[in-house]
């Protein structure tokens, strides 16, 4: 039974009209807390346990609702992947619904083999092209103007199902379902089953580095692809897999009602599931299903009591104001309460999470490499940006196993020379080469694979993951639990199992460098990493960077204006003003010397 149309104009409305959605959606994804994979498995399987009985003591009537609730919870949570968790507003899902049910109505009219399963398969995959071709204006737009261009996507596909009806309507040709899910018993298990397998596929993807991505990229994009992570792939990934999600429950969409209607996938619809997702958190298992069977059950309960359809509408839009308010979606408010009980009861048992310890032997040291070849030279770089030339021929050497400073005052060029060689800046001039090989054509995330890394000067992990979490992904999956544990003890940071958005910002930035450590780089570029620090924290920060080459094979090009720390920690230092390097040596003989007063330290000279 297919539920009453409703116009959904109120809820799309409320739900995109405030010009700072996106802020709000980064906030909500920013200040949402993991929830351990056991608690998550537990509700699949109360899930899978309580689907017999729903079948056995609803009438067919709410049966029926609650397969076309299983319905939209896929779709929801296909968009739960891309706003929830990669913080992109696409509301296009819908969309991708529609060209699932279209491949399943051409399969069914045209008589191809395999049945209704195999055509269920061929929508997902029918739908991946099209998501990636949605996906080409996510890899340079990004907030309200990405919500525009897939609405726009979404209105367009509408147009064309007006225009060219869905295989079998005007012939009645209707889909078919196979004996054994003819009924609809079997077919609402057959629905929340998958359900439930792509929730199990999604959490199962978010523990791997290219999923644990997905969060990266909603913070930093930057920093996601100085990790090695491609943007570029993760982006166009996550909207192949909404798509193939997208793609099934619209299949399943057209085989529950025997052919689709174009009503059935207008952008009102699709604003009222985006505002659904919003609202409930559609990156949640549980969200994604209370919203389906909300949406589902809406247009019943409200005409059951007499109450006009379009009040449904407007509670959707303003239930998901009042989330973005909040910075926080039903179900993401309520899994942060749960875990602040379980860590108070685990706190009161003396339970705590535990500091980490350093290992009693070094971890592995730095890739192989021609050990006679310096860490890092850059030879004649140049960098302008129009008639303004930030650095102006300047050459560097980082030995291996050294420690080399760079300083200078503000707009010196210090960071400009990171960014060229970490590859943010690609039009220099000049050559940068890594043990001996020229980096100068490599992308962001290929150089910090060949062995590239760099913190930042504001700091940009992801507030959703856990630190240990954090360290993993950037040392891209290959490392023990006790090398992660061993770098966030050397730098002396929070315990692994630490949520990164309950932690102040100094001890984020120590994860930030305990993450660098664990890839084991070539070269490690730290940009002022004691910046908010108190003194002895930044004294005790310096020892570390003093050790970083003899316990993680790693040289490094520390960025600092600490003078304290620079001393502390560098056996040579480089001096840029103007972007020009005015002086190179020592730190005693650099501290001291006239144009390094006059340009930097002011009047007096700095005791060494």
């Amino acid at each position: 039974m297919r539920p009453a149309e409703t116009d959904q104009t109120s809820a799309a409305d409320a739900a995109v009209s405030d010009t700072g959605v996106t802020a709000a959606v980064r906030s909500q994804s920013g200040r949402s807390l993991p929830v351990v994979g056991a608690s998550k498995l537990a509700v699949i399987v109360a899930l899978v346990v309580l689907i017999p009985v729903i079948v056995e003591r609803f009438s067919v009537f709410y049966i029926d609702i609650f397969i076309v609730g299983a319905i939209y919870a896929l779709i929801i949570r296909s968009l739960g992947i891309l706003v929830d968790r990669a913080g992109m507003l696409a509301v296009c899902p819908l969309a991708f619904a529609a060209v699932g049910a279209y491949t399943v109505g051409f399969c069914n009219v045209h008589g191809w083999p395999g049945g209704l399963f195999f055509w269920m398969f061929l929508g997902g995959v029918a739908s991946i092209p099209v998501g990636i071709i949605v996906g080409l204006p996510a890899l340079r737009l990004r907030g309200i103007n990405l919500a525009v261009i897939t609405l726009s996507f979404s209105a367009a596909v509408y147009s064309l199902l007006n225009t060219y009806e869905f295989p079998g309507y005007e012939t009645q040709h209707y889909v078919l379902r196979p004996t054994i899910i003819a009924n609809d018993g079997p077919y609402f298990v057959l629905c929340w089953g998958v359900f439930v397998v792509v929730c199990i596929v999604i959490w199962a993807l978010e523990r791997r580095p290219f999923g644990t991505a997905w969060r990266c990229v909603a913070r930093s994009e930057r920093a996601t692809a100085a990790m090695g992570m491609s943007v570029v792939r993760t982006k166009i990934g996550l909207f192949m897999i909404s798509a193939f999600i997208a793609g099934i429950a619209g299949a399943l969409m057209a085989s529950e009602f025997g052919v689709a209607v174009a009503t059935d996938f207008d952008p009102v619809t699709a604003l009222l599931l985006f505002a659904s997702a919003i609202m409930l958190g559609g990156g949640n298992p549980e969200g994604a299903a209370l919203a389906g069977i909300f949406i589902a059950f809406t247009p019943t309960i409200l005409g059951d009591i007499g109450v006009n359809q379009d009040f449904g509408n407007i509670l959707f839009g303003v239930g998901a104001i009042q989330a973005l308010s909040m910075g926080s979606s039903i179900t993401d408010f309520w899994r942060q309460r749960i875990r602040r009980i379980v860590l108070r009861m685990r706190r009161r048992r003396g339970l705590g999470d535990p500091a980490p310890e350093l290992l009693s032997t070094p971890p592995r040291p730095a890739r192989a490499a021609d050990t006679d070849a310096d860490a890092m030279r850059i030879r004649n770089l140049t960098v302008r940006f129009g008639n303004v030339i930030a650095l102006n021929d300047v050459s560097l050497v980082v030995p291996r196993g050294t420690v080399t400073g760079l300083i200078g005052p503000n707009g010196a060029g210090k960071s400009t020379l990171v960014d060229a060689v970490s590859g943010f800046i690609r039009g220099y001039e000049g050559v940068i080469e890594l043990a001996g090989v020229r980096i100068d054509g490599l992308s962001v995330h290929r150089r910090a694979r060949a062995g590239v890394r760099r913190t930042f000067q504001h700091e940009r992990t992801a507030p959703e993951l856990t630190a240990g979490e954090y360290v993993r992904l950037a040392a891209r999956g290959r490392i023990s639990a006790a090398e992660i544990s061993d770098a966030l003890a050397y730098v002396d940071g929070p315990s692994p199992r630490a949520v990164i958005g309950e932690i102040d910002v100094g001890a984020r930035r120590l994860i930030e460098i305990a993450g660098c450590l664990a890839a084991r780089p070539t070269v490690l570029l730290l940009d002022e990493p004691t910046a908010g620090l108190a003194r002895t924290e930044s004294l005790a920060v310096a020892s570390a960077i003093a050790g970083m080459p003899e316990r993680y094979g790693c040289a490094v090009l520390l960025i600092e204006h600490d003078m304290e720390v620079v001393s502390a920690a560098c056996g040579h230092l480089t001096v840029l003003d103007f972007g020009s390097e005015i002086a190179s040596g020592t730190p005693t003989e650099v501290l001291q010397h006239g144009a390094v007063i006059s340009a930097y330290l002011g009047d007096q000279a700095v005791a060494v």
